[in-house]
Order: structure tokens, then C-alpha cells, then sequence
């Protein structure tokens, strides 16, 4: 065993540092980052020899009192190693530079279905006697974010005259980069906000908001953010919340597109050819942001998927994605 590394990686992180070091790079540079990466992946992925995208991400994964800044340096750090791998005749992930692209990283939290499913359990049951209208407003503004994969601002500003219940059409009107966009509600989530729309009616009737907060005005997103926050924890109740994944109302977002691109890989559907109409629902400017998503399905599906991988690493957005 390596003398200072006990992972499968031992040996290419004490040939990479050794590398560095006489290409004139100080071992400082690496040795700190190399012993906590080589750490983490003693502990979590025993006998891996091979950087994979599942184990570049749960690296990047922000800790509890750690600076967003840190993972910077932790992707520069990745990113060396990826390289190294590779050089070596390595079948390696390596980290697209873009990935940190921006002053602002901020890793999606991917719910799984269980926990997607226990968190909207703990948004069902919720009651509050002093408001209780409030329950129904946000199990509606959850499930549409979700069910829809708005931004959060976009259903928190959602006009009443923007949702025809009829139709089932949801007018997004002018949000970012000044773009509008029609898209459809499912039967099951119109279901849900025709039942809404008659209690806020009755609550709120001169409001202009379809999700109006107690003055009549929209929600702000730290309210929203926190009642999401406390849902999610109300699901974890043996994890001290300050030990607990980062997670934001955006995290719905990110997890319908997921979604949708795994549906179409059961239904062996071309990716690269569906991605526009992805873009288009979704609202984002350029179909490079759409594309993103692949990167956060697991691993093992995409390369059964035959993805190109070397073509999607320069498909990476910028900060754009990150966005409250």
C-alpha cells in the first residue's frame, strides 16, 4: 500500500504528484487535495482504479462550513487527475472546464424517486391552522414547478390570467433573457390546479397572482426556498440540518429534465435530435443548456445510451443554469 494514499487511486495520484512536481509545480500544490479525494474514495468507492463521472460529482458535492469557492480549486484538482488517467491509456471522466465557468458553482441535488416521493408526502400533509389556505398554495406551486420544470420565480410571479384551466396552457411571460413561451399542464396537475383555483378564489379574490402571498402580492424566493428546505429536512429526520445536501427549489428543474431525458432513453429515442423541443418547454436560450442534463444522468445509462461523450463535454452553460 501507498504510504500516503490507501485508495485505488494510490498510485496515480503519487505518479501524478511526482509528474507535476518535476514539471516544476510545488507538491503542495496537489498533496493536500489528493489525500481528501484519495480519502473520500477509500471510504465510498473501495477498489475503483478509474475517475468516473458518478465519483467526479459526489467529490464536488458542496460539505457542510465549506466555503462555494472551495470547489473550484476541487475541479482544477479533478480535472488534473482526469487528464492523467487518460494519458495513461485510462478510460477516465475528465471534468469539462466550463463546469466552474463563472464566479458561482453550485452542484444540483438530483432527488430520487423515493425521496421525490417522501418529499411530496411531507408537502400533502402539511397543515397550518392559522392559514389554511396556505397547504393547498404550496403543494399547487411545488407540483407545477415540478410537473411544468419552471424556474421557481416563474410559478412564484405566475398571474392568474396566465393559466387558462381550460386549456390547460400556462403562459410564461417575458422571464429570463425576455423570452415568453405556452407550455401544457398534465391532466393529473390540472386536476390539482382547477381544485386550487377555487379555494385561492375564494381566499384571495382580488389578487392578481395565481400564487398569492398573505398581502396579495407574490411569494419572495426566500420564503418558498425555506418551506422547501424545511419539507426536505421533515423527510430526513435523523440527519442534523446542518449536515444535510444543499438543496433549492431549482433542484424540481433540474430533476424534470433528468426525467424527461431518461424517458426518452427507455423509449430509445435519439437525444441530440429531441433536445430542441427540451429547450423550447423548458424556456432556455441556447440548446447547449438543455444539453447539460445529460451530464447529470448516471453514468452507466448514458454509455449504454452510446452518448458521445467527447462531443457533449463542450456543451457545458455557464452560470446561466444556476440561477435562483
Amino acid at each position: 500500500m501507498n504510504d500516503k494514499f490507501a485508495s485505488g487511486f494510490a498510485q496515480d495520484l503519487e505518479s501524478m504528484i511526482a509528474l507535476k512536481c518535476a514539471l516544476g509545480y510545488s507538491e503542495n500544490t496537489y498533496l493536500e487535495k489528493a489525500k481528501s479525494f484519495d480519502c473520500r474514495c477509500f471510504e465510498v468507492y473501495p477498489g475503483q482504479q478509474e475517475l468516473t463521472q458518478a465519483i467526479v460529482l459526489n467529490w464536488l458535492k458542496p460539505e457542510p462550513g465549506k466555503s462555494p469557492q472551495t470547489i473550484h480549486g476541487k475541479a482544477a484538482f479533478v480535472r488534473a487527475l482526469g487528464k492523467y488517467q487518460k494519458s495513461i491509456g485510462k478510460a477516465a471522466y475528465i471534468l469539462p472546464d466550463r463546469f466552474t465557468a463563472g464566479g458561482t458553482v453550485f452542484i444540483p441535488y438530483l432527488f430520487g424517486d423515493d425521496e421525490l416521493a417522501a418529499l411530496f408526502h411531507e408537502i400533502d400533509c402539511y397543515q397550518y391552522p392559522r392559514d389554511p389556505f396556505r397547504p393547498h398554495l404550496l403543494r399547487t406551486y411545488f407540483r407545477m414547478t415540478y410537473t411544468c420544470g419552471l424556474r421557481p420565480n416563474e410559478g412564484r410571479n405566475l398571474k392568474r390570467n396566465e393559466v387558462d384551466l381550460n386549456s390547460g396552457e400556462v403562459r410564461i411571460i417575458e422571464t429570463k433573457w425576455r423570452k415568453s413561451r405556452t407550455i401544457v399542464m398534465s391532466e393529473d396537475m390540472l386536476f390539482l390546479a382547477r381544485s386550487y383555483a377555487g379555494i385561492r378564489d375564494a381566499a384571495f379574490p382580488g389578487s392578481a397572482y395565481f400564487f398569492p402571498a398573505p398581502d396579495g402580492g407574490p411569494y419572495s424566493a426566500q420564503k418558498m426556498q425555506g418551506k422547501f428546505k424545511w419539507f426536505f429536512a421533515r423527510t430526513k429526520p435523523g440527519i442534523p440540518k446542518d449536515l444535510l445536501p444543499a438543496v433549492r427549489v431549482y433542484d424540481l428543474r433540474h430533476r424534470f429534465a433528468t426525467a424527461v431525458l431518461n424517458r426518452w432513453l427507455d423509449e430509445k429515442k435519439e437525444l441530440s435530435s429531441r433536445l430542441p423541443y427540451l429547450q423550447t418547454y423548458m424556456g432556455h436560450k441556447d440548446w447547449e443548456a438543455t444539453a447539460y442534463y445529460i451530464h447529470l444522468l448516471p453514468e452507466k445509462l448514458v454509455k449504454s445510451a452510446g452518448i458521445d461523450w467527447e462531443a457533449m463535454n463542450g456543451l457545458i452553460p455557464r452560470v446561466e443554469l444556476w440561477e435562483k
